[in-house]
């Protein structure tokens, strides 16, 4: 009972999901209750055969022929009343998860990428595959299977009473012994299926995983390794699935099967007692019959259970991801008029992190300005960018864009008038037009114009489809340079107020660089640009240079004022120029 209180909301909450398809539910459940009203006729009318002809020696053809032809019509619309409801459910429950994966995808899409750092990726599409995918057996077999059964123990047992009231009363005997059974399978099995979900999601994640890290596991040998992983797991998951299957055997139909023999028993006990004239043969023939079909629901509905349970639970993992918070962003709408950035004393930590990345940040940059970001390693230069692109709420400090508070801007404003060039840059499986307009409304003569504009034109001419030549899986057949300037001609599509390069120079070569350096004066002109530099040999030209250490500004100035002061950036500068 206490697992049922605990379950109610979520699955109130699927079978919402069903109200846009009252109608076509309506209609497959009148099919199915004509099928199971068809199916349960044909042994009365066997019944009727046994008692009135056979046993009489009273054979009349006409009769025989009728009953005959009656019982194939029965047993035909059972055939033709399920296959319609069959394949009304499923239809039905494809376009609920459709529905309901449509929610997921939306709600991922919406999730903060604070979110993203402490779950798996893996976790997270296991509940888009694997957990929709256990809900839809909610739809498409648990609700008709459950209905069918309990529709057939309802008219059997009218059957029943309507042939022989007392030989019924015996067979109810069996109902409150099978309504017992279930609720102990439900204690035991619950906490059994959660593990069995969870261990599976791992499994995904650990492929993901896997898959994803394949080069560098082939480069250091260490595929036994993971291989040994993914079998802990794969024998986790195997061991509580058995654990299933043990309360199944144990729990479910031979225990079923025994109750059913042991109400037969009492029937041929009770038989022999009845006078002659009290209970034909024929009725018992229908209470054999009735019985075997009974006992085959109750089986049925016990078995849903364990389905039913676990649709809920994978229904409570899919709402969890539903349910999570979502990014959230300002009101104003109110276009950007410049790339002013201030940003006023910013401390920020991480989830689950006390310690703070960065440490009372405090910078002022011009509309137009090149600034340049430089430190070393867990400095705190990506933090602070992604700050900036409004990736973490900010709980201490400020940020004003356009003299703007970052979480007073909508969203729509801020992915408008801010961009950033990534080191290692999306590129999608799709052709180089759909990886520029990105689902934009732009004309091929645009695209062809921003590709000069960023030196990719000549080489996209030279491939057999030009624009429309499709990328391999994350830009495979592209270099790593021609990678950021194809994320660059992104941006180009509509100037942003602000531009920011993350290490976006890091692993190319000096003429890419040298591309990438003009495209970004032919930018600056419109655009705010910062750069978090490797190459401090590419920032020498830049308006601000905000050097960084352990999280707080060191230094800040222009290059040659910076080398003049012999500091941080000095040594850093040396340290470089002495390695090339």
């Amino acid at each position: 009972m206490k697992h049922l209180i605990q379950f109610w909301p979520i699955l109130k909450r699927l079978l919402i999901y069903i109200k846009p398809y009252k109608k076509k539910i309506i209609l497959a459940f009148i099919f199915l209750l004509s099928g199971s009203i068809s199916e349960v006729l044909g042994p009365m009318l066997i019944s009727y055969f046994i008692n009135n002809i056979l046993s009489k020696h009273v054979f009349h053809i006409k009769i025989i022929l009728i009953i005959i032809i009656l019982y194939i019509m029965l047993q035909v619309l059972s055939v033709f009343f399920n296959y319609f409801q069959s394949i009304l459910f499923n239809k039905i429950a494809v376009k609920i998860i459709n529905k309901l994966r449509q929610d997921i995808m939306y709600s991922a899409l919406q999730q903060p990428i604070s979110e993203f750092d402490s779950q798996p990726i893996g976790q997270m599409i296991s509940k888009v595959t694997n957990d929709t995918e256990a809900v839809k057996e909610l739809y498409d077999t648990v609700g008709p299977t459950l209905f069918r059964s309990t529709t057939l123990i309802c008219i059997i047992l009218f059957a029943m009473f309507t042939l022989e009231w007392r030989m019924a009363m015996v067979a109810l005997i069996i109902l409150p012994l099978v309504a017992t059974l279930m609720l102990i399978y439900q204690y035991y099995s619950t906490p059994i299926l959660r593990k069995v979900r969870y261990y599976l999601a791992d499994i995904n994640n650990k492929f993901n995983e896997t898959i994803n890290g394949i080069n560098v596991i082939q480069q250091f040998r260490q595929e036994k390794r993971f291989e040994k992983n993914i079998k802990e797991s794969s024998d986790l998951h195997y061991l509580e699935r058995m654990k299933v299957l043990i309360l199944d055997s144990l729990l479910l139909r031979p225990l079923l099967s025994l109750l059913s023999a042991l109400i037969l028993c009492s029937f041929i006990f009770l038989f022999s007692f009845f006078p002659v004239e009290t209970c034909e043969i024929g009725t018992l023939y229908a209470f054999i019959t009735y019985l075997g079909r009974l006992n085959e629901p109750l089986i049925t509905i016990t078995i849903q259970q364990s389905i039913l349970q676990q649709s809920i639970v994978a229904g409570e993992r899919v709402f969890s991801l539903i349910d999570s918070p979502k990014h959230k962003y300002g009101k104003n709408t109110n276009p950007f008029k410049s790339g002013k950035i201030n940003i006023k004393n910013i401390n920020f930590n991480y989830k689950n992190s006390s310690k703070n990345v960065l440490k009372n940040i405090n910078i002022d940059i011009s509309s137009k300005n090149f600034v340049a970001f430089v430190g070393h390693t867990g400095s705190g230069k990506s933090t602070l960018v992604n700050l900036l692109m409004g990736y973490y709420p900010i709980k201490h400090g400020q940020i004003y864009l356009d003299d703007k508070s970052i979480d007073s801007i909508s969203h729509y404003v801020l992915r408008q008038n801010i961009s950033i060039v990534q080191q290692d840059p999306i590129i999608l499986s799709d052709t180089i037009f759909a990886n520029i307009t990105l689902g934009r409304k732009i004309s091929e003569e645009k695209v062809w114009k921003i590709l000069d504009q960023v030196y990719l034109g000549s080489l996209v001419k030279s491939m057999p489809k030009g624009i429309y030549s499709l990328l391999g899986e994350e830009g495979s057949n592209l270099s790593v340079g021609q990678k950021q300037l194809l994320a660059i001609a992104r941006i180009l599509v509509s100037y942003p107020k602000i531009l920011i390069l993350d290490e976006a120079t890091a692993n190319i070569d000096s003429g890419t660089e040298k591309l990438i350096q003009k495209t970004l004066l032919s930018i600056q002109k419109k655009s705010t640009i910062i750069v978090i530099a490797h190459r401090l040999s590419t920032i020498t030209q830049a308006d601000l240079i905000v050097v960084l250490k352990k999280g707080q500004i060191v230094e800040f100035g222009k290059h040659k004022k910076l080398l003049n002061n012999k500091s941080y950036y000095w040594k850093m500068y040396k340290f470089q120029s002495s390695k090339i």
